[in-house]
């Protein structure tokens, strides 16, 4: 787990202020949930995290109720196999995988074919600074950090 840096978050949320209230969110590869919690605390509805740790499940599940919210559900999965089996439609995704592992290809491929994304929703993606989305993808804010590269992605129509 490689947590999202406090200043980046503040940036991810900067950029999605005018979206946050009222969205359904998905974290996936959630890790420590940084990113849903946030969204939860910023006014959206509801926020599914997914992870296939069990023990991060755990820990999200802790946090929640600590948090006493009622607005989240937990899935214990692999990412790439939960989108190919998942009906629902997000405003925002929060797309956070392990560098370098060919993910964020097959993630961005599988929202597309399985219609996750809201028409005017948004993906942010945090991924390594090489990372160029094909063109399905319109990228409506960008930010390099060091090795990091922070995007704001919208669908191409």
């Amino acid at each position: 787990m490689r947590p999202s840096p406090d200043r980046v978050r503040e940036m991810v949320f900067n950029w999605l202020q005018q979206d946050i209230v009222a969205s359904r969110c998905l974290d996936l590869f959630a890790g420590t949930g940084a990113l849903g919690l946030e969204s939860l605390s910023r006014g959206a509805d509801s926020c599914d995290f997914v992870d296939s740790n069990p023990a991060t499940i755990k820990r999200l599940r802790l946090q929640a109720e600590k948090l006493q919210s009622d607005r989240h559900n937990l899935y214990m999965a692999e990412a790439i196999s939960w989108l190919k089996s998942c009906a629902a439609t997000f405003d925002i995704i929060f797309l956070d995988p392990p560098f370098r592992q060919g993910l964020i290809e097959l993630c961005l491929s599988c929202i597309l074919d399985q219609q996750l994304l809201h028409p005017n929703g948004r993906i942010y993606v945090e991924t390594e600074k090489e990372f160029m989305p094909t063109q399905d993808w319109l990228i409506m804010k960008q930010k390099q950090t060091g090795q990091v590269q922070s995007l704001l992605l919208n669908r191409q129509l």
